[in-house]
């Protein structure tokens, strides 16, 4: 298991939002290169970079910015945010983008997910799971779908997704712990390989997924927490080589 540090990318600048609202924004910082090749120094394995931008327009906004730190690391980068086409997810993979996060495609035109699955791999592909209240997210979390969590999920297994990213709306940017409960019944439910995202407050939030008994839990994102000093990434990566994560 990793510890994945995100950037959230708005208008150029690195930024965290509060459950997903504008209105709750904070500027971290105005150079995301300069940022992504920070965490890379302190350890990190893998760059989470979501185009805010992007997931609000439904089209990503950020290619000049998003090849720049793609060409400037030696670590994989995943993406996110308003890859909604076939032609989008080729657009960034062909900036050197890892693996594309695919969110609300995946509820509005289920088939453009089935065809990038066909057409890229399951390694490519990663789904975003953004659940509030036990229903499904889209358009930035901006509108909350009637689609169960639960179903949502099992469709998919069905369809090929091996990779997922599981986000508690309600926890995230709030620092206020992730939703164990809900990731313990995804990976007893399903064979999933998850990533957890939403409400990271401490190193011992991260250690605990460390000591739970699956192995299908292959990272845990960072968003919030590390920008307000709460966690210490070269710290923690430490702490979780000598757990043997």
């Amino acid at each position: 298991m990793i510890a994945i540090p995100a950037i959230d990318l708005k208008e150029g600048k690195v930024v965290r939002l509060r459950q997903g609202k504008v209105s709750q924004t904070t500027v971290y910082g105005n150079d995301p290169v300069e940022t992504a090749l920070h965490w890379q120094e302190q350890g990190a394995r893998w760059l989470h970079l979501v185009d805010l931008d992007g997931a609000f327009s439904g089209r990503s906004v950020h290619h000049g910015v998003i090849a720049s730190v793609v060409r400037a690391l030696s670590i994989p980068v995943e993406l996110g945010g308003g890859i909604r086409s076939l032609q989008a997810i080729q657009q960034a993979l062909d900036l050197g983008v890892a693996r594309v996060i695919l969110g609300s495609v995946a509820v509005t035109q289920p088939e453009v997910v089935e065809n990038a699955l066909r057409e890229f791999s399951p390694e490519k592909i990663v789904l975003g799971v953004d659940a509030e209240n036990g229903k499904i997210a889209t358009h930035g979390w901006k509108e909350v779908t009637a689609v169960g969590l639960l179903d949502f999920l099992r469709r998919w297994e069905e369809k090929g997704i091996r990779h997922i990213i599981y986000t508690d709306i309600s926890r995230d940017g709030m620092l206020s712990g992730p939703d164990f409960q809900g990731v313990r019944q995804i990976t007893q439910s399903f064979s999933f390989q998850v990533v957890v995202s939403g409400g990271i407050s401490s190193e011992e939030d991260v250690l605990q997924f460390c000591r739970a008994p699956h192995e299908q839990i292959e990272g845990v994102i960072l968003g919030k927490a590390l920008y307000s000093g709460a966690v210490h990434l070269k710290q923690l990566i430490e702490k979780m080589e000598r757990q043997a994560c």
